[in-house]
């Protein structure tokens, strides 16, 4: 939209999610091409020219655009399998099966995650993909496209393995990569795709996938590259008990100290999980800025714990949301992170006031923002900053008899999205997707998922 073009929205509630989580119970919101103009209480300025558009958003609740942290698109395609499992257990049982993704289904399977997450108020997505069988096409750019198709604004972590089963590792050997190849082809998705601009619709994280499928050389060297070509780092870390088992046994250390031997602590890092961290562990995160993305449902769905996440905010650590793949959370949107992180942060005794649901929503936007190396650009609404928001509906049966429209949209059912503006352009009207056909999507996505099971099924 140009920039001398204006989208008006009045008579809402608004969560700003800014530093001083400014509200207002009835405000406005002026976009001016790709950033917002103003925000306000009451009716917005008069005089305003060139509006293209005034919304009456009279039982809405506008808040900045979701940001998801962590995910795997792929899984979209291998969904409800393996329900009763752990962890290493799952990705034993899963490997096989998506070591066999090829191009097209990495393309459908981006589609379908994406649609979910955006049609649910995510502006803002991540995908952490890291396999890349022999021959299977340029899964990176297939993944990209979707993005680009789907309207969101994206961030590219292009992970990679070189550890197989032969070396200890667990994907199956024919699904790994070389070190070099690895770093070769991460670099060549950077020069690609990377946009360092303020209002980049797509940027490259680089993402080798974790401790116990990756050598300590591709760690040492990845980060080396990041740094080099000035993008972020992005990896598993301390997921489950096994891995800090693993990383003890294998290099005398638990996970947070070898992240740091090889160079993956900093502001420029994120990880995801964090479950199994101690005093020490969020100390270093603390110390250095590292960043977590917080996967309350996959979490769960794993048995891999309950993250410290109020002593991670406590001590300064930036945590944001993450959906994590689909085979680990069948949902595949981000609302049910807002409440699972609320709700799962209360378990035990004496901690009903763990996690409010303004931290929760903050965790999914502005807290998202940060661990992404956004927060100048999203995450709240501040004039300046990026039009990437969402007008939530919350005056129908589901949410109308709860006074306070944040907790309505947090701890109530997932609220229906009436409008969603990335970069100042729609993208979701009425709960529905406006450049994708979600029929059309989820037929390509049963039918890709059919041939991966045929295929893996062949051996």
């Amino acid at each position: 939209m140009a920039a001398d073009r204006r989208i008006v929205i009045e008579n809402c509630a608004i969560a700003t999610v800014d530093a001083d989580d400014t509200e207002y119970a009835s405000g406005h919101v002026v976009v001016a091409g790709n950033r917002i103009e103003a925000v306000g209480a009451g009716a917005a300025p008069e005089g305003l020219e060139n509006v293209v558009r005034r919304i009456d958003a009279s039982g809405h609740l506008v808040t900045p655009g979701l940001v998801n942290t962590h995910h795997h698109f792929y899984q979209w395609i291998t969904r409800g399998l393996a329900t009763d499992h752990n962890l290493f257990d799952w990705l034993v049982a899963l490997y096989p099966t998506w070591a066999r993704i090829d191009e097209e289904m990495a393309y459908a399977a981006a589609q379908g995650s994406l649609a979910m997450m955006a049609r649910g108020g995510v502006t803002c997505a991540m995908d952490h993909h890291y396999v890349y069988p022999q021959g299977s096409g340029d899964l990176s750019g297939a993944i990209v496209r979707a993005a680009r198709e789907t309207g969101v604004r994206f961030t590219l972590a292009r992970g990679s393995m070189d550890r197989s089963k032969k070396d200890g590792g667990l994907p199956p050997d024919f699904a790994v990569e070389t070190l070099d190849g690895a770093l070769a082809a991460t670099e060549a998705t950077i020069d690609e795709h990377h946009d360092a601009s303020f209002d980049a619709m797509t940027q490259v994280a680089v993402a080798p996938c974790s401790p116990f499928s990756v050598s300590t050389e591709l760690l040492r060297q990845g980060a080396e590259l990041a740094r080099r070509k000035g993008v972020r780092l992005h990896t598993h870390g301390s997921e489950t008990v096994e891995e800090e088992k693993f990383c003890h046994e294998l290099f005398g250390m638990g996970p947070t100290d070898y992240f740091e031997s090889t160079g993956w602590l900093g502001e420029d890092v994120w990880m995801a999980h964090c479950v199994h961290m101690n005093d020490s562990d969020i100390a270093a995160f603390a110390r250095t800025r590292t960043g977590v993305a917080h996967c309350p449902s996959s979490n769960a769905r794993l048995a891999a714990g309950i993250a410290r996440v109020p002593d991670m905010l406590a001590a300064g650590v930036p945590v944001g949301l993450g959906v994590d793949g689909t085979a680990s959370n069948e949902s595949g949107e981000l609302h049910t992170e807002l409440r699972n992180a609320l709700l799962i942060n209360r378990l035990g005794a004496h901690r009903e006031a763990a996690l409010s649901a303004r931290q929760a929503l903050r965790l999914g936007t502005y807290g998202g923002a940060q661990v992404l190396g956004r927060a100048a650009e999203i995450g709240s609404l501040e004039p300046g900053k990026l039009a990437d928001l969402v007008l939530w509906k919350l005056d129908t049966l589901a949410h109308a008899s709860i006074a306070d429209p944040v907790a309505a949209l947090v701890l109530g059912a997932a609220a229906p999205v009436t409008l969603s503006l990335v970069n100042g352009e729609p993208v979701v009207e009425n709960g529905r997707l406006l450049h994708v056909d979600e029929d059309a999507v989820a037929r390509a996505t049963r039918d890709e998922a059919r041939r991966l099971a045929r295929i893996a099924g062949q051996g």
